[in-house]
């Protein structure tokens, strides 16, 4: 087994058909790979299954963290023939009609959610990024980046982590080095730390600090609102120094959630919890005597901000519920006329 792949999360237990070898992406371009493999990093095409499958399923496209297999060829041309099972998968629902999953990192060990303390972070928008993280498969985290421009950092951290339940929350500073100790476990030889969150919220910059080296590029964005033009604008795995890798992500504008209540209910475990002390199961929350969310809504227990953002959510997921149902409906029959 090479030790550089194995630094990035390779096993034993992973394997290839015979006559090909295994790479991991590292980015890709309409189309066309980066993969590092373990004599170094190559460019790779799509091979024809790999082609045919994500044809039926967009979610089956090789992406930045797979792992795949390669192939050779006598003409100097390497294709990618198969990409290997995922462990995990950040996936977000693409904008439009016929909306579909689309992997924003693949196999990572932690689905880290970066939010930037200065300006103060959008709680919905966290909210909104942790479900994501949770149906990922892979472990949540949530990360506060600019911590030294801030005074009361751990202050923020313990507020934040009230809508972050069993998430480890930490206040990190990329430019004084604060906090970024404890994230180094994250990638520690082979364990990969994927890195979620809008523009502007230094993902790139924690990148750079955990690399030890200027491997994104950066720029400043306006302190006003903390917007900016997009730094990061592909996905990419970067080895780490050490053992392990991180990879980033473009800045995210706009995060659609597919079907899975898995991840929300996660998310919002404080209200679920809340909701089993209805007087009434079927309680619909909306006046029915012995509602126990109404009773914590009037203490100020649970805030009217935090039961909007999961109505919301909540209605979102079951959109998507009933367009893909009624898509399996109408899908035209595959069988012949008298066919059984």
């Amino acid at each position: 087994m090479s030790t550089f792949l194995a630094s990035l999360g390779w096993t034993g237990r992973m394997t290839v058909p015979a006559g090909l070898e295994p790479g991991r992406v590292a980015r890709t371009d309409r189309g066309i790979c980066t993969v590092l493999t373990a004599t170094g990093p190559v460019r790779a095409s799509l091979g024809g299954a790999v082609m045919t499958a994500a044809a039926s399923d967009p979610v089956a496209l090789a992406s930045t963290g797979d792992w795949v297999a390669l192939r050779r060829w006598p003409d100097d041309r390497i294709t990618i023939e198969a990409v290997l099972p995922r462990r995990s998968a950040i996936v977000r629902r693409t904008a439009g009609k016929d909306a579909t999953g689309q992997v924003l990192a693949a196999n990572v060990d932690t689905a880290a959610v970066v939010a930037s303390l200065d300006p103060a972070p959008e709680l919905a928008t966290i909210e909104r990024l942790l479900a994501l993280a949770w149906d990922s498969g892979a472990k949540p985290y949530l990360i506060l980046t600019k911590a030294d421009l801030v005074a009361y950092p751990q202050a923020l951290v313990e507020e934040l982590s009230e809508i972050a339940p069993a998430v480890p929350v930490v206040a990190v500073s990329a430019v004084r080095g604060d906090g970024i100790g404890q994230l180094r476990p994250l990638v520690s030889v082979g364990r990969t730390l994927g890195l979620i969150g809008a523009s502007g919220a230094g993902k790139s910059r924690l990148v750079n600090a955990l690399a030890g080296d200027e491997v994104m590029p950066t720029q400043a964005i306006r302190r006003a609102d903390g917007k900016g033009r997009h730094t990061t604008t592909f996905r990419a795995l970067v080895p780490v120094p050490g053992g392990g890798a991180v990879l980033d992500t473009p800045g995210l504008r706009a995060v659609g959630l597919l079907d899975g209540v898995g991840g929300l209910d996660r998310t919002f475990k404080d209200v679920l919890d809340l909701a089993q002390e209805c007087q009434f199961p079927d309680c619909r929350h909306e006046g029915e005597p012995g509602c126990a969310i109404a009773l914590a809504l009037a203490s100020g227990e649970l805030s009217h901000r935090r039961w909007a953002s999961w109505l919301k959510l909540l209605r979102e997921i079951e959109f998507e519920q009933r367009r893909n149902t009624a898509r399996v409906i109408s899908r035209p029959s595959t069988r012949r006329p008298g066919q059984h």
